[in-house]
């Protein structure tokens, strides 16, 4: 008998104490969801877990594994186990133009150049894209930037890609176009996001509140509490309530 896989998202007692002082305490979280929310206020330490799922920060305690590679050890086995998008695409995008932003990533893992080639053209035939090959990207609209920013990700095939808050600044068509073309993808999502709207659907929800969660399960009863409590906090009299 074979072993049982692990779980492809596998955070165990995680800890991030940057100054000595607790961002995230004693996170875990094993799952094989495909689509999992987390919500929390400001400075709740959602978007810290979000870059320590990625692999971008080190954690003090605990350990974090994507599809069984320790993403924050091995960055190039990180690159095909999980990305990323920013919630602002300019601080993700460092190339001038979409070909060469979409090639960076598949030459950090180590793709000759025809294999990058065919990658890119593939990824950019795959959202019907192939003119905006030699585009300038800074003349492109914020939500045209972060669908660029989606292609490179896409394009290194990775088993999950976190998203935060990737609609913030987006206007509603925009919001949905994007929604969709998430929706469609055959792979685990990770979304940080202010509005619970955003994870109608989802399998799982957790509720981060001062870096530890508060609440994990499925979504809508998360989502029902969570919601709650923002309302309770919102009706009140003590604007110190709302300064985080």
């Amino acid at each position: 008998m074979s072993p049982t896989a692990p779980p492809l998202i596998a955070l165990r007692d995680v800890s991030y104490l940057p100054d000595s002082e607790p961002v995230l305490s004693d996170i875990t979280l094993e799952t094989d969801a495909r689509r999992i929310g987390i919500v929390g206020r400001n400075g709740s330490g959602k978007t810290t877990l979000a870059r320590v799922i990625a692999g971008l920060v080190g954690v003090d305690d605990g350990t974090v594994r994507i599809g069984g590679v320790d993403v924050a050890r091995d960055r190039k086995a990180a690159l095909g186990a999980v990305g990323i998008l920013f919630q602002n695409p300019d601080h993700q995008i460092i190339f001038p133009t979409v070909e060469e932003e979409i090639a960076f990533g598949l030459a950090q893992q180590g793709h000759s150049k025809q294999e990058i080639k065919t990658a890119v053209s593939a990824m950019l035939n795959r959202f019907d894209k192939a003119h905006w090959a030699e585009a300038a990207i800074h003349q492109l609209s914020q939500g045209q930037r972060q669908l660029v920013c989606l292609m490179s990700v896409l394009a290194m095939a990775p088993r999950v890609i976190v998203l935060d808050e990737p609609f913030a600044g987006l206007d509603i068509p925009t919001t949905r176009q994007l929604a969709r073309v998430l929706d469609s993808l055959d792979l685990c999502l990770v979304l940080i996001t202010h509005d619970p709207a955003m994870l109608d659907g989802y399998d799982r929800v957790l509720w981060i509140e001062a870096g530890r969660i508060l609440q994990d399960g499925a979504a809508e009863p998360v989502l029902k509490a969570f919601q709650e409590q923002m309302l309770q906090l919102g009706d009140g009299d003590d604007l110190s309530d709302l300064a985080s």
